[in-house]
Order: C-alpha cells, then structure tokens, then sequence
C-alpha cells in the first residue's frame, strides 16, 4: 500500500471519530455523503482510467520517446504544455492521462508541462472564465501565464534529471 493511501485513510478515521464523537448521525451522514460522491463520480473514474490505459497502448512508445520523452528536449516540453492546455475536464480526467503518459516513458519536463498548463491555460475554461469576468480579465490572466508551464516544464527538466 502507498503511503498516500494509508495518510488518506488515517485522515477519513480521524474525520469519522471526529463526527462521531458528536454524534452517531454526523458520522453517518458523512459516510452518506462520501458514498453519495462516490457513486456518482465511478462512471467518470472509469472512463478516464479506459482512455488512460489506451492511450498507453495506442501511442507507440517510439512516439514517447520521439516527442515526449527528455531526450525530445523543449519540443516535448512544449508538445506537453500544448497537450495539458486542451486536455478538458477536471482532475479525474487528466491525472490518469498524466500517469499514463508518464508509464509509457513521458519525460519529467513534459509531465511538469502538461499538468501546469491544464491548471492555467485550460482552453475549455475559456468560455466559462470569459462569460462570468469578461474577455479583457481573461486575456489578461492568460497572457500573464503564458511563462510557467514551459519555464515549470525547462526547470523540473533540469533539476529533476
């Protein structure tokens, strides 16, 4: 079992004896909600976690090695920046995407890459993010983040290598 496992576990006992020392229908009703939460999101987890596996046979290895790999240099830091600002969907999407990319021998810049412009360029955010606080804040927010993922990419490249 991986230590993120067993913390995640120690937390969801503590929290429950936590809600049962203040009575017996606060811990159920956490273990209601949790259930509730978790039934509802399976069909996500389990699409995304198809789509993660395939990806990992539909794309050659040659092509990771190619294109994404730390040997591919800025270009797959870039092709990773490119590929986690049009990934879309929240966390339960991408993660199992970035692990399977990362399995099938993505480099670390990539990687890094990848996951910070999901988190700030997010190109199917953009409706939503111009709708609710308009096009010039939006563009604003945008253009003020274009740096990081390639410089988060070049620097966990060169001290994680």
């Amino acid at each position: 079992m991986k230590y993120a496992t067993i913390i995640m576990w120690l937390i969801a006992v503590t929290l429950f004896i936590i809600l049962y020392k203040q009575g017996r229908e606060f811990s159920l009703k956490g273990l209601s909600e949790g259930w509730h939460m978790f039934y509802t999101i399976i069909p996500l987890l389990l699409a995304s976690f198809m789509i993660a596996g395939m990806i990992q046979v539909l794309i050659p290895r040659e092509f990771i090695v190619k294109w994404l790999s730390d040997e591919s240099g800025l270009k797959g830091i870039f092709l990773g920046c490119f590929a986690g600002a049009i990934t879309p969907g929240g966390p339960y999407i991408s993660f199992p995407i970035v692990a399977s990319l990362y399995k099938s021998g993505a480099g670390i810049g990539t990687i890094i890459g990848f996951v910070t412009a999901w988190s700030l360029w997010a190109v199917s955010r953009l409706p939503l993010e111009i709708s609710l606080i308009g096009t010039k804040v939006t563009l604003i927010r945008l253009f003020s983040t274009l740096i990081f993922p390639p410089a988060a990419g070049i620097i966990a490249r060169i001290v994680f290598k």
